[in-house]
């Protein structure tokens, strides 16, 4: 079996989700063969070599995928996934744009967000918001697939495979870059970070997060947010956490104001410990977290800070 791994990164580095990529591949069994496609990207390719399970790693490095945009890029793994009898990506953002086209362009059927592999063919993923586990058989002669990164490790840097360079796939035409808007923190990525503090609705206000970012400076801490936090405008929806937004597994998760909607507990679940703090004792967050703080969220993040702060010093 040989499988294909689209690899994430931003033509410099590759990026944690792609590591976790590799992992899951490995997991299928047989060649493991990365592509890089991007431009000045051969530091990307470098990295990818090195990781262990991989045998070869195809560098495409062109113009044409230095914004990787979804549509030539998945011109290009379809070409390629004829070689192959799996392609896998990571659910990200990016992969979630990119693979469900490579499926169509290849007419099979993709399974997503996985997040365990019992077989090359068995697997399994959350459906109905993670309250359920469903085991699905994929035959399909190509099997498209995207991991849950949260369930993978990254794969260890201890292989040295071969860098082979390929051509750029045919140009569509069905999309240009415009520019690029982009959230610039000096904080951990929400999605790979060890402590992560998000706020709800009932955080009040954008003024209101402003107190999450001081108990966050203090733990080290990425911010999150509910949808209804987004929605109401408080924070951008990167910051958003759940079914429909980032998938996070930190060591600690702090609720801040979070009813906790089953959509909401989708996407924190795998959290090692789970903190609420919230006025209302029988919301779910708070009977469903390991540790609750019951009271006035505006009381109880000032002597949080504080406490830290002493606790530092």
């Amino acid at each position: 079996m040989t499988v294909l791994v689209v690899a994430e990164h931003d033509h410099k580095i590759l990026s944690d989700a792609g590591r976790r990529a590799v992992a899951a591949a490995t997991a299928l069994g047989g060649d493991v063969r990365v592509l890089v496609a991007g431009h000045h990207c051969g530091a990307v390719a470098e990295a990818a070599a090195r990781l262990r399970g991989v045998t070869q790693v195809l560098l495409c490095d062109d113009p044409l995928y230095a914004h990787q945009l979804a549509e030539p890029l998945a011109v290009l793994i379809a070409a390629l996934a004829a070689d192959h009898q799996a392609v896998v990506a990571a659910a990200t953002s990016h992969g979630k744009d990119v693979m469900p086209r490579v499926a169509g362009l290849l007419d099979v059927g993709q399974v997503s967000d996985i997040t365990a592999i019992e077989s090359p063919t068995v697997f399994q993923r959350p459906i109905y918001a993670g309250n359920v586990m469903a085991r699905v058989c994929c035959e399909e002669p190509i099997r498209v697939l995207t991991i849950r990164t949260t369930a993978f490790a990254p794969a260890p840097e201890d292989g040295q495979a071969e860098i082979t360079a390929i051509a750029a796939g045919p140009d569509p035409g069905l999309s240009r870059f415009v520019e690029d808007a982009m959230t610039r923190s000096e904080r951990p990525k929400l999605g790979a970070a060890r402590v992560v503090i998000s706020g709800g609705r009932g955080v009040g206000s954008a003024e209101g997060f402003e107190l999450l970012e001081a108990v966050a400076d203090e733990l080290g801490a990425a911010i999150g947010a509910s949808r209804a936090a987004v929605d109401a405008g408080f924070v951008p929806n990167d910051y958003q956490v759940g079914q429909t937004g980032k998938i996070v597994a930190p060591e600690l998760y702090i609720a801040v104001g979070i009813s906790g909607a089953i959509q909401h507990w989708a996407g924190m679940k795998d959290s090692k410990v789970v903190v609420a703090i919230n006025k209302d004792e029988e919301c779910p967050m708070v009977q469903t977290a390991d540790y609750a703080l019951v009271g006035d969220l505006f009381e109880i993040l000032p002597s949080l800070r504080d406490g830290l702060r002493q606790m530092k010093a």
